[in-house]
């Protein structure tokens, strides 16, 4: 197991060649907003969506950038699945976080002015000439001026409480035949080949965790549903693609057990994280009580023996539009999406 230990997890480079300084609203926000509030030894974000659950401290953002190389190494290098075609104009990341993923796309993508939106401004200064970031609360109305060719979320955990308002939105503000993808973790645990106990530590926690979110009000379990949100928004051509995210590197390929250890530990890193706003909200627990539950899935999760995995879920579809659509597609994606389609 010597090849998955975390010297050997070097991240590829991603600086962009010719990088400006970031200039945008977040610079005159208040001292109030841009240091947050502290809790449990934690930074959460004080602005707007006051019950997000989830830090915005270093520790969430190292995590964060963890999570963007886990999940383009799982999409075989691609940053989502919809043939939006290789000229964007405007591209909108909601959630955008450590930005990082803004920043990628909007290096791939010079055409394209990429917007990375947050409740927090934690995103670096210098980036891409094209890419810029705001704060903004999404589960608030929208009042941007333009339509976007491409909108975009990922790993929207602890966070949106209406997720049909959420794709209506996004609808709203997809321009004729663009496109909007929804991309989330499902932390429902599955097991192949009953290796795993329902007793063990990551079943317990993953179960815990998903009834938790569900009575704190940010249920972990609606990416089962992105599909039907974004076909009752009115999209067509919806397109599910599940792929399977081992919690530990027990897989024998290569790339999967990668997957693998990125994923165990994000899980060690981040069950804090998870677990300190929502066990409070869902169950009254007190920070000393999440931690000590918390241990058992911290042991078991570096169990090489049991083999579970959670699902990573991404939806996609289009706004109707006329017809004679551009052809001009990302054809490595579309092939990735029929490849790997269950």
């Amino acid at each position: 197991m010597d090849e998955i230990e975390p010297d050997h997890f070097a991240f590829e480079d991603e600086g962009a060649d010719g990088v400006s300084l970031f200039g945008s609203s977040t610079a005159s926000v208040s001292s109030s907003i841009v240091q947050g509030v502290d809790e449990y030894g934690r930074r959460y974000a004080s602005y707007g969506n006051v019950g997000y659950g989830m830090p915005i401290d270093e520790d969430e953002l190292d995590r964060i950038d963890l999570k963007h190389r886990l999940y383009t190494l799982l999409l075989e290098e691609k940053f989502f699945l919809a043939p939006i075609g290789r000229n964007p104009q405007r591209i909108l990341d909601l959630g955008t976080g450590s930005g990082i993923w803004a920043i990628d796309v909007a290096d791939a993508f010079p055409s394209a002015e990429v917007l990375g939106i947050d409740l927090a401004p934690i995103q670096p200064e210098w980036v891409p000439t094209n890419c810029r970031f705001e704060i903004d609360d999404v589960e608030e109305q929208w009042t941007y001026r333009n339509q976007f060719d491409f909108i975009h979320s990922r790993d929207f955990l602890f966070s949106i409480r209406d997720w049909q308002k959420l794709a209506n939105q996004c609808f709203e503000n997809t321009k004729p035949n663009g496109y909007t993808e929804l991309q989330c973790l499902l932390p429902e645990p599955h097991c192949d080949d009953d290796s795993t106990p329902s007793d063990t530590g990551v079943i317990e926690f993953s179960e815990k965790i998903c009834d938790a979110s569900a009575l704190a009000g940010w249920c972990l379990r609606e990416p089962n549903r992105f599909k039907t949100y974004l076909q009752e928004a009115g999209f067509e051509d919806v397109t599910e693609v599940r792929f399977k995210v081992p919690t530990s590197p027990w897989p024998k390929e290569k790339r999967m057990k990668l997957v693998g250890a990125f994923e165990m530990q994000s899980l060690l890193q981040g069950a804090s994280a998870f677990s300190l706003r929502t066990f409070s909200r869902a169950y009254g627990w007190t920070q000393e009580q999440t931690e000590l539950f918390l241990m058992k899935m911290r042991t078991d999760v570096r169990n090489l023996k049991y083999h579970t995995y959670y699902e990573f879920v991404v939806a996609y579809g289009r706004k109707p539009g006329p017809s004679g659509r551009s052809n001009d597609l990302h054809d490595s994606a579309v092939d990735l999406a029929a490849a790997t389609s269950p």
